[in-house]
């Protein structure tokens, strides 16, 4: 049984709070680090599996570096814009090496942003900034990039238009991209965070899909014909972002529609796709695309 010490920030979030219940049931002993006492119902179903639920003021450096101290490693798993990506990650990793924590695993959990140009993802942007602040901090670190989440396929994001028996494509059809689930994500994080020897980035895909392939496994699972709607090229989405962006006003929102599409010429493009995959490096099944399609169809989607 694994008795290290994880501290973990952002554990009143879907996917913080999965990780951290993996780690639990691995047995390691989890701080989970609560800002400013806010209420957290995740936090709480915690406790009972053996967290320590920690309250503390990110803007107390002492205060923060006390709550890491003693840990093998901190994870994040915060989400939001600058303040939070940027600063409030700024304040956990500076309170890392104050106290002498050994490794850190920054909330990056996504496409490949180190091979994207400036301004084509808003919130990719800000980790690519924190990504500089991490290679200079006296600590190691590993980024854990998945792909998108699978679970968007579900309607979250608008790759397959259920209601049209479509599947949106902009450019190449064929063009493969990496997606993995929340759990699957949480899983294999939990094994990293116990894993000591980890490199700076492990690239994970649960599977990799392209459109094309959508469409055939869409037709397979519901019986009924499923094509692909081809609106125009990434040229044009990219037109359609900028506009949308210039006349969407800025409310500070996570995900505003001009930045889910962001996300999609990303994919689309193929910068960010994965070259290798570390799949393997932890004894783990993978949830496939079938399995989460299934699922949600089972559950009454037409």
């Amino acid at each position: 049984m694994a008795t290290e010490s994880i501290v973990i920030a952002g554990a009143s979030g879907d996917l913080g709070a999965r990780i951290a219940s993996e780690l639990l049931h691995k047995g390691a002993a989890v701080r989970a680090l609560t800002r400013g006492g806010s209420a957290a119902p995740r936090l709480e179903t915690l406790r009972p599996l053996g967290a320590e639920i920690t309250s503390v003021d990110f803007g107390d450096p002492a205060a923060l570096a006390r709550a890491v101290e003693g840990a093998a490693v901190v994870v994040s798993a915060v989400a939001g814009l600058r303040d939070v990506v940027v600063d409030a990650q700024g304040q956990l990793l500076a309170a890392a090496v104050q106290a002498g924590v050994p490794r850190f695993i920054p909330s990056d959990y996504a496409i490949d942003f180190t091979k994207l140009p400036r301004g084509s993802n808003r919130n990719l942007d800000l980790r690519e900034e924190f990504r500089r602040t991490v290679d200079e901090a006296p600590i190691r670190a590993t980024s854990i990039l998945n792909g998108a989440f699978m679970d968007m396929l579900t309607g979250t994001a608008p790759f397959i238009l259920f209601r049209f028996r479509r599947v949106l494509c902009w450019g190449d059809p064929d063009q493969a991209m990496d997606w993995t689930t929340i759990a699957d994500t949480a899983r294999y994080t939990a094994s990293a965070a116990l894993d000591p020897t980890t490199p700076r980035y492990l690239r994970i895909a649960g599977e990799e899909l392209t459109a094309r392939g959508l469409a055939e496994l869409m037709t397979e699972l519901t019986g009924r014909r499923h094509g692909i709607l081809r609106p125009g090229g990434l040229a044009m989405l990219g037109a359609m972002i900028r506009m949308t962006r210039a006349f969407t006003p800025d409310k500070g929102e996570l995900y505003p529609a001009w930045q889910g599409m962001q996300y999609m010429h990303n994919m689309y493009s193929g910068l960010p796709k994965f070259e290798r995959l570390d799949n393997d490096r932890y004894a783990m099944p993978w949830t496939k695309a079938r399995d989460v399609l299934g699922a949600f169809l089972a559950r009454g989607a037409s």
